[in-house]
């Protein structure tokens, strides 16, 4: 495969794992307790971030003058999203559930980042660049919720 079809594509894989993130946090945003103020913050947070990646993920697919994907997400994603669905229903949305969920999000978006680094040796510096810094804020993100409920009794 050509190097420029190669970066669209992985940078496309990247785009809709983001947008799994980001409604798995929406759908964590819902389910959280109205006195878990802190988690809905970081959720947000996390939201915005995604967000911001996709931003300039996609500034980096128009870059090799291909099409952007579309606003989909991955089926894995939505299962993903329907097991948060199941799972608060049945434990009253509880913190310690949300996270250990959140953190099954996190899991996947850390893969697709440490497989699109894999596949990134022949691209362009400054799309590795772009890859290297995303892939350190997820796991940045990654190692916050996994922290969260590693504190829950």
């Amino acid at each position: 495969m050509e190097t420029v079809e190669k970066v669209a594509d992985v940078l496309n894989d990247l785009i809709q794992i983001n947008n799994d993130r980001i409604k798995g946090y929406q759908t964590a945003l819902e389910d959280t307790e109205w006195t878990d103020a802190d988690l809905k913050a970081l959720f947000e947070y996390y939201v915005i971030q995604t967000k911001q990646f996709n931003k300039e993920l996609s500034e980096a697919v128009a870059h090799y003058g291909h099409e952007l994907p579309e606003e989909g997400t991955t089926a894995a994603g939505k299962l993903h999203r329907a097991w948060i669905d199941i799972k608060t229903t049945f434990t009253g949305k509880d913190r310690k559930a949300v996270l250990e969920e959140c953190e099954r999000g996190e899991d996947a978006s850390k893969k697709a980042y440490r497989d699109a680094l894999t596949e990134a040796t022949s691209f362009p510096a400054e799309v590795q660049e772009l890859l290297r810094k995303q892939a350190d804020e997820q796991l940045k993100g990654h190692d916050k919720i996994r922290d969260l409920r590693d504190a829950q009794v």
